[in-house]
């Protein structure tokens, strides 16, 4: 059996540079990846273990840094993370960045439209095509209907996707060129791709067997396998060499392998290590026969622990021709967690294939993977049957905060986390609450939940308990939770209760905050109770000092008593007498001679002695006379009755208006 390698497999210079940009940045905090940095499920899963995660928006945490893909992204990405202050690092290929500044050049600078060879949903032509703010007309095959879009009338410059296939791009741009004659035409071809291409058609063309490596999304790689194809019939595309499975029996067979440029050259070296195995006598059918499982990356199998080292690595016997192991890493979240304390040797868990062979025949595990991708199933269970999921709010992050639930990361939105507007959300973090999943993506990872129905829920729960056992006029303690201008709110409990200003003292009262704090304990008394509007009254005076009480002795009818002006109005002057009890001096009763405005005669602070002339205890009023208490002249005398009929009629009019 002969194994061909191709020189060319592998890591091109841009992916390269991109993956190794990323590796070096595991450690550090709050680093992640627009889009996946390569097409390569097996380097993504590895860096998501790592810390790095794939994102496709910006609802990242503050001092986040986004490496930016290889594939590249349209200059609205770039705005947006300036915009939003977001450090990112560009890890766009060179040969991508180049295909960038020529479209913006020719359309921007001059006014040239812009063809496109290629996918249009890639991520590659997706960027490109917002340098001409999405314009382009993109083309795949001599075959694609948006050829008759081309106006015969218009100059283009015409571009390629650097992984695209050499001879199909030769055909597509031969036929543009019979429809338009002024169109630039520029091959952006990767020069390694074209390389790679090449060598692929090369080897494809003399092998029993070619073996296309590379993860099944990559574009280049899927054109690789689409050129060995049409040289070899018995051509493979797998993204391990244990994906595949050959039938062949014969051992004196030639073997060819390539692979795409997102492929890792562990990968790679892992296949040939396995290929040559096949020299001993054996098919790789018969080879894979002789495991007792077939194990591949990706996989969640069973395994039993032998052994926990002192650096917290766990062996795992897999049944398997070679053993796994679980780093302290993969082993759990938490990084004070000491897997000896968990397993022992015998224990039966679950594990999930990392890799299969790293290099030096070990098979990488990870238990907290998966655990996850069972604690995946139970969140979309919850999702599905309308139930709630119990976690732990673990930091906040631009538009809301993360939890953990079942060591499953999630999302809730500022908006979900209460019934009502936070703007401190930190207040929140430590804390465990019940969540809704209001959205489920499994294959995204992305999970979103939230608390503002039930925190509603509750706080309805919560009332019917309070309005149960409260009554009016019951005497009951609770913490100011909330001052206005109004009043203040006192939550009984889980539901809030108002003080009302003027039921804050048996005194008069200017400001809230001049008498209560939030948080302060306080005793109150109900006053009223709306179950139905979800409202109690509340008062912080204690009735045992109500002033009125002692009013009878203190204010009788003939008492002469001092006091302070506080109020004017139009019909007479209010006094105080003590905190809680003012007096009324009529404008008539303040001096004994016509008064057209109590300011003549009084101001605001003025101490003054007047004669109780009235005391009505059931509607808590004390009529006053300065005027009684001052000896009147001869010239100031007028008609008794006169003046009592009129200040009769006026006071009478004015109580009425007041109350």
């Amino acid at each position: 059996m002969e194994i061909i390698l191709a020189k060319s497999a592998g890591f091109c210079f841009g992916v390269k540079k991109a993956v190794e940009y990323a590796y070096g940045a595991v450690g550090r905090k709050n680093v992640f990846t627009y889009g996946p940095i390569i097409h390569n499920k097996t380097v993504t899963d590895e860096l998501e273990k790592k810390g790095i995660r794939a994102v496709d928006d910006f609802n990242v945490p503050s001092e986040s840094e986004i490496i930016i893909r290889s594939h590249g992204v349209p200059p609205t990405v770039y705005r947006e993370l300036e915009k939003r202050g977001i450090a990112y690092e560009d890890k766009t290929c060179p040969f991508v960045k180049k295909i960038h500044d020529i479209v913006k050049r020719k359309y921007h600078d001059e006014g040239k439209s812009i063809i496109i060879v290629g996918n249009s949903s890639h991520p590659e032509i997706v960027g490109i095509n917002g340098e001409c703010d999405n314009t382009a007309v993109i083309i795949d095959s001599v075959e694609d209907e948006k050829l008759k879009k081309i106006d015969c009338g218009k100059s283009y410059a015409l571009v390629v996707q650097t992984t695209f296939r050499a001879s199909s791009f030769e055909e597509i741009s031969d036929k543009i060129n019979k429809i338009c004659p002024n169109v630039e035409v520029f091959n952006t071809i990767c020069s390694a791709t074209s390389n790679r291409q090449k060598e692929a058609e090369e080897i494809s063309s003399k092998v029993d067997i070619m073996i296309v490596l590379g993860d099944k999304g990559s574009s280049n790689t899927k054109k690789l396998y689409e050129i060995c194809t049409k040289n070899c019939k018995n051509t493979f595309l797998c993204e391990t060499i244990y994906d595949l499975l050959l039938q062949n029996k014969e051992k004196n067979v030639k073997i060819g392998i390539t692979a795409g440029a997102s492929t890792p050259p562990e990968i790679i070296k892992e296949a040939v290590s396995v290929m040559s195995e096949l020299e001993n006598n054996k098919t790789f059918e018969e080879m894979v026969d002789d495991s007792l499982v077939s194990v591949h990356s990706g996989d969640i199998v069973k395994g039993t622990v032998i052994a926990v080292n002192e650096v917290g690595e766990v062996s795992v016997n897999l049944k398997y021709k070679s053993d796994g192991i679980i780093t302290k890493e993969n082993f759990s979240d938490d990084p004070d967690c000491n897997p000896a304390d968990v397993v022992k040797p015998g224990d039966e868990i679950d594990v999930y294939v990392v890799r299969v062979n790293d290099g030096d025949g070990n098979v990488i595990l990870s238990k907290k993977k998966a655990e996850a991708d069972k604690n995946y199933v139970v969140i979309e269970e919850a999702y599905n049957n309308g139930e709630t999921v119990h976690g732990k709010v673990t930091s906040t992050t631009k538009g809301g905060l993360l939890a953990s639930v079942n060591e499953v990361s999630v999302f809730i939105p500022s908006s979900q986390i209460s019934n009502r507007y936070v703007e401190d959300l930190s207040q929140f973090v430590g804390n465990e609450y019940d969540f809704e999943v209001l959205e489920c993506d499994r294959s995204k990872r992305r999970f979103v939940v939230g608390r503002k129905a039930l925190v509603q829920k509750e706080i309805e729960e919560k009332k019917k308990e309070v309005f149960s056992k409260l009554s009016i006029g019951d005497r009951v303690k609770g913490t100011v939770s909330r001052i206005v201008d109004f009043g203040a709110f006192v939550d009984l409990g889980g539901v809030d209760g108002l003080i009302h200003i003027s039921e804050l003292s048996w005194g008069r009262v200017k400001k809230v905050s001049d008498v209560l704090s939030v948080g302060d304990e306080v005793e109150v008394t109900v006053l009223d109770l709306n179950e139905e509007k979800g409202k109690i009254s509340l008062s912080l005076k204690d009735e045992a000092n109500n002033p009125w009480n002692n009013a009878a002795d203190k204010y009788a009818v003939g008492n002469i008593v001092k006091g302070k002006v506080v109020r004017m109005v139009s019909f007479g002057a209010f006094v105080e007498l003590e905190d809680g009890i003012d007096g009324l001096v009529h404008i008539s009763q303040i001096a004994n001679r016509h008064v057209e405005k109590p300011e003549d005669e009084l101001s605001i602070g003025q101490e003054i002695m007047a004669k109780v002339t009235e005391l009505d205890l059931d509607n808590k009023k004390v009529s006053l006379s300065i005027k009684s208490t001052l000896e009147k002249s001869e010239d100031d005398q007028i008609d008794p009755d006169d003046e009592a009929v009129e200040a009769a009629q006026e006071i009478n009019e004015e109580e009425n208006t007041e109350e």
